[in-house]
């Protein structure tokens, strides 16, 4: 089978298929061709003439000997499943594994079992087979399962359920033969269920194998090699992942990474066809995969290229007008640097030759002294737990579906309450779905250090993306220019960038992206509405987390054998800390340093009171209290604002109203609705159903601030605005509020 064959024909050939089976020669050529070796080289390492070889891949020697193709399999690095198919294909006889299913998720969903398909009928077995292939190697979670068979929530039986619908998987994968022989196609795990399988037997795992076979071989001095196995790599694909499925299955991370890396492998391939002036070969993928991403420019790009190699620049320049149009219609942009180089190209009549590096590896738009994608992430939290609902919304940035993926995400919270880590834990768990790399900076909104401007943070980006040094801003003046540049570099790549602790909308406006390519992740004290209203974000806001993600916290640096071991003062700390995470880090690293009791740890932040803040801190790290967290916040405030801080720290009940608010403070309703909401919008104050209130370690910062003649004379009011009007009672507690709208009332 030609190379043009083996990218855009049957998806079932090759190592693993059904139409090479019987056949050895075609087969020890493929394998060969896989592990980057001439004929010379691998007949020299297995002990055999390369004439012998050469006539075994030509089908002279149909029966080639046994320790003869185990001699290969071994110089070749085939599985044990891949040399039992070969000495059956040598036997003449059935392979090994016919009664062995294969299961195809490259495309519609298809089950064998040899060259004979298996009907899989019923939607939910349907969807439990493509997340277990999705997942495979690893297992699917309880959740997960539940998430894709019932998408619109789970009845009360689906436990007993799902074991319905193992059981019939189970079925369907389970080989021919006695029932007592039966080994387990999909296994129990403590988390949920694994597909048992060699990784041979999807093709999403034949083409994870052959992809990261083609990247080791990017360096190889032939090309030809690296051709061949991304040849083969890109034959396993039949269309998107799951075709057929539901959307909800076509979404998963694990389908979207897929696709993602069919199109690294791809431009790969492409780059490569090229190189070796066979770009022709490569116009079919490119042209498929076009159609499934419709607005990828690396991708158009390079069909662009091959169509005017292979002397078609008519449909190439139509390849470049249907682009160009999609991309204003949908998204009001023009084309990127790369698609336009390319038109040019076209234009002038001058394909591209791409340059060669001392490996021969295709080069294109990259600057020659940039060398790696940048990986800026920190490290990210220690024992990060909870979470997931905000991890899940956090996903939609890797969604397949461009029209239905945000491009920036914002996570606002209190201080303290894990902003940071939530950020940095998903980057580093996404970030194979962004191979352009990772961009990170601490914006410095809330912090000891003045702020960083959006200049300040522009010349180490273009530098880490490949800018020449003669483009970087030199002055403030050129802060639009080099946001332009910034914009350009970023075009067509997916790339993640995560902006730390912003201050402000504008703070980070010239620093997103103009193509919706890569992401954006922005953590915040502040709500950042504007963001929101005007720029299309998705914004997460976090709380401080529930009794038992608490304990899970303080078991994650205190040890989860003592948190078990006194649960009831584990409990009682966690509430001590209000559930903020910082709170519980703090007092779990105190636990450890003092080799202290849970309870004794309890017992002396309660009997501190309104001191608890000068427990919450760790010897020698100023840095590490939550005072100095709290501090931060309220000193970007207005005086005005920060004095209603003060006085809600006085305040006897859980919450009040904006009335009540007025009377506490002597102002009008609508001056305390303004100071209200600036202190919501910067996480100090909690706003629900039009009430205001603050959390517990808050109320102590607030009642340390406040001086003792500002404290009377708070008191003093509440004391007349209660005398002034009889007070209320909601939901059996005293309302302070109604006397205090009286009062203002009775004032105004």
């Amino acid at each position: 089978m030609s190379d043009t064959a083996s990218a855009t024909g049957d998806p079932q050939g090759g190592p693993g298929g059904e139409d090479e089976r019987g056949t050895v020669g075609p087969r020890i050529q493929s394998f060969r061709r896989r592990a980057g070796l001439s004929q010379e080289a691998a007949a020299s390492r297995a002990g055999i003439s390369t004439r012998a070889l050469r006539d075994i891949e030509r089908g002279r020697a149909r029966r080639p000997r046994v320790h003869t193709l185990r001699s290969l399999a071994a110089t070749l690095g085939l599985s044990d499943d891949e040399l039992a198919d070969l000495l059956a294909d040598a036997r003449t006889g059935p392979p090994r594994d016919t009664g062995r299913p294969s299961l195809l998720i490259l495309g519609p969903l298809v089950l064998r079992r040899g060259p004979t398909p298996v009907p899989v009928a019923g939607l939910m077995p349907r969807r439990l087979l493509g997340l277990l292939a999705l997942k495979h190697p690893e297992p699917a979670t309880q959740q997960e399962i539940t998430d894709i068979l019932w998408p619109s929530g789970p009845p009360r039986s689906h436990p007993s359920l799902i074991h319905t619908y193992v059981t019939q998987v189970r079925r369907l994968l389970g080989p021919c033969g006695p029932r007592s022989a039966r080994p387990s196609a999909v296994v129990r795990t403590p988390t949920g269920y694994r597909l048992e399988a060699s990784r041979d037997r999807t093709d999403l795992g034949r083409f994870d194998e052959l992809l990261a076979r083609a990247e080791r071989l990017r360096h190889a001095p032939d090309p030809e090699v690296l051709y061949a196995s991304l040849t083969e790599a890109l034959r396993c694909w039949r269309g998107p992942v799951l075709a057929d499925a539901d959307p909800v299955l076509r979404r998963h991370p694990a389908a979207v990474a897929a696709d993602e890396r069919r199109v690294r492998a791809a431009l790969l391939h492409a780059d490569t066809a090229l190189l070796l002036r066979r770009s022709g070969e490569g116009v079919p993928v490119l042209a498929d995969l076009v159609n499934t991403e419709p607005l990828h420019e690396g991708l158009h790009a390079r069909l662009i290229l091959a169509l005017a190699d292979s002397g078609e620049q008519a449909a190439a320049l139509q390849v470049f007008t249907r682009l160009r149009d999609r991309l204003d219609e949908e998204l009001g942009v023009e084309p990127g640097t790369e698609i336009r180089e390319a038109h040019l190209r076209v234009l002038r009549r001058r394909p591209p030759v791409p340059r060669l590096t001392a490996h021969h590896a295709p080069v294109h738009r990259e600057p020659a002294h940039l060398t790696e994608p940048p990986a800026q992430l920190p490290s990210g939290a220690r024992g990060f737990v909870g979470r997931r609902p905000q991890m899940r919304v956090l996903d939609t940035l890797v969604a397949s579906d461009p029209e239905r993926r945000p491009h920036i995400a914002v996570v606002v919270g209190a201080p303290g309450v894990g902003k940071s880590a939530l950020a940095t834990h998903w980057a580093h768990a996404r970030r194979d779905h962004f191979p352009d790399g990772q961009l990170y900076v601490d914006l410095r909104g809330h912090s000891p250090r003045p702020a960083l401007r959006p200049g300040d943070v522009l010349a180490p980006f273009l530098r880490a993306l490949g800018a020449p040094p003669h483009a970087l801003p030199e002055h403030p003046a050129n802060e639009d220019e080099a946001a332009a540049l910034y914009r350009t570099l970023l075009a067509d790549k997916r790339l993640l960038i995560v902006l730390d602790n912003a201050r402000d909308a504008e703070q980070v406006r010239p620093l997103l992206p103009g193509a919706r390519g890569g992401a954006v992740v922005i953590t915040s004290r502040s709500r950042l509405a504007g963001l929101v209203s005007s720029d299309g974000a998705r914004r997460i806001a976090l709380d401080v987390l529930d009794p038992d993600e608490g304990r899970q916290l303080l078991g994650s640096i205190a040890g989860s054998c003592n948190v078990a071991a006194e649960e009831a003062a584990a409990r009682r700390l966690v509430e001590l800390c209000g559930g903020l995470p910082l709170a519980i880090r703090i007092a779990g690293a105190n636990l450890v340093a003092r080799n202290a009791s849970i309870a004794e740890h309890s017992a002396e932040l309660a009997g501190a009171g309104d001191g608890i803040l000068d427990r919450l801190c760790i010897e020698g790290d100023r840095r590490s209290t939550v005072r100095s967290a709290f501090e931060l916040s309220y000193r970007a405030l207005p005086d005005e604002a920060r004095r209603m801080f003060r006085l809600l720290g006085q305040l006897p009940g859980p919450d009040l109203t904006v009335d009540a608010a007025a009377a506490l403070a002597g102002t009008t309703p609508a001056a305390s609705a303004a100071l209200l909401a600036r202190l919501a919008d910067a996480h100090l104050v909690r706003e629900r159903a039009g009430r205001f209130g603050l959390d517990a370690l808050l109320r102590s910062y607030a009642r340390e601030l406040i001086g003792t003649d500002e404290a009377h004379t708070a008191r003093r009011r509440l004391v007349l605005s209660q005398a002034r009007g009889p007070a209320r009672r909601d939901n059996g507690q005293d309302n302070c509020s109604g006397s205090y709208a009286r009062s203002a009332g009775s004032r105004a």
